[in-house]
């Protein structure tokens, strides 16, 4: 019976503890420490030498505010706030190898073809003030990975390429979202 005794004790401690440590409830979809009544993002720049993703990033970053957020996402000649991002670097290195092999006029050769990539996407973002041009936050080197299979079909692999740059873009645009939002 005195661990009965000893969780009536500290059952009313850890409680008291609990609610005096500062942590408190908030809405949902509401930012913390600053008050954004709306927000625009415009369309993502890129100055890799891999363009045409732009659109799905945009997008991606788009729809973590639409669907998370309380804050309205419009034009940027009406927000009060501009999210802007850049990616600066992407690429494309081989993680995994399979050996070949071929005859050749009667000869082996043996080579290796690689069956997957890992894709690096380096991005700077920043949320300005648009009243005031005052800059809340600025991150010059968020950084997303993801890995792809690669095959001898290039249609296949370009599509397996999107889908990791769609795979990307879901993760940063989640980190942009929190940083806006929950400021850490």
């Amino acid at each position: 019976m005195w661990w009965f005794r000893a969780f009536l004790i500290l059952t009313p401690i850890c409680l008291l503890i609990g609610v005096g440590c500062g942590y408190s409830l908030r809405e949902k979809g509401v930012p913390v420490g600053i008050t954004i009544p709306s927000i625009a993002i415009p369309m993502m720049e890129s100055k890799s030498s891999s363009p045409g993703f732009e659109a799905d990033f945009t997008r991606m970053v788009r729809q973590e505010f639409v669907s998370h957020a309380r804050v309205p996402v419009v034009p940027q000649e009406e927000a009060a706030f501009l999210l802007t991002g850049e990616v600066f670097d992407i690429t494309a290195e081989p993680l995994a190898y399979r050996s070949a092999k071929t005859k050749i006029q009667g000869e082996t050769y043996y080579y290796d073809t690689t069956s997957s990539r890992t894709l690096r996407l380096k991005l700077k973002a920043r949320l300005v003030d648009r009243k005031t041009g005052e800059l809340v936050w600025e991150e010059k080197g968020m950084e997303g990975y993801a890995t792809y299979s690669v095959s001898s079909d290039p249609m296949t692999n370009r599509y397996n390429e999107k889908r990791a740059v769609q795979t990307i873009a879901k993760d940063l645009a989640e980190k942009i979202y929190l940083k806006t939002m929950e400021r850490f």
